[in-house]
């Protein structure tokens, strides 16, 4: 059994996606032998225009997918075979990417998406330690994509969405710490969301993911 196919046809998955010179998060789904996914601008859809190999990956470190999401400092170790490029020690496939620019629409307005499919050509080398889920994790997460969508409402003036993102990322919080959860990461999301114009305050990388 090969990766592709741990993962149930339909259902969205968080993982790492790997292109020239960039690491974001993003949520694919199977679709008999392809993952597709969608990217909302930025330098890996970029990358992906000119550069179409691209690497996708899993881990169960949530504190460094919110990172990388965030653009925040986490280390990282590559390793590649020319065309593409991965990080070593996660487990992952690699291929060419097909993608079309799509117009998109939600609640923070109109924008254009590029749609996403990746056949895997082969495997990324790797494991991952057997961590349990954490349901503090989730709340984490969830955290993390709020905070995303809050700062592109805030810079684009949509006052009543920004308000709706901050309550739900201070009621994440609330539920975050009950469940056990200490990361410093949830912190500095907080402090984001109660004032997005300031960078954000964080400690240099200790660990490689």
């Amino acid at each position: 059994m090969g990766l592709l196919d741990t993962l149930q046809e339909g259902k969205v998955y968080e993982v790492l996606l790997i292109t020239r010179s960039n690491v974001t998060p993003v949520g694919v789904v199977r679709r008999g032998n392809r993952l597709f996914f969608k990217l909302f601008g930025g330098r890996s859809a970029g990358e992906l225009k000119s550069c179409p190999y691209a690497s996708i990956q899993f881990t169960n470190d949530v504190e460094s997918i919110v990172k990388l999401a965030l653009n925040l400092p986490l280390r990282l170790e590559f390793d590649g075979n020319g065309e593409h490029r991965w990080i070593k020690g996660l487990p992952g496939v690699y291929g060419t990417v097909e993608a079309k620019e799509e117009e998109h629409e939600d609640e923070l307005g109109k924008t254009v998406v590029l749609k996403c499919s990746l056949q895997p050509a082969g495997e990324t080398p790797g494991t991952l330690p057997p961590l349990p889920p954490s349901r503090a994790d989730f709340y984490l997460m969830e955290m993390g994509v709020d905070i995303t969508r809050l700062l592109v409402a805030v810079r684009k003036g949509l006052d009543d969405v920004a308000k709706g993102l901050r309550e739900r990322i201070l009621t994440n919080y609330r539920m975050y710490s009950r469940l056990g959860g200490k990361s410093k990461l949830a912190e500095v999301i907080l402090k984001m969301a109660a004032d997005p114009y300031s960078p954000p305050q964080v400690a240099p990388p200790e660990e490689d993911l």
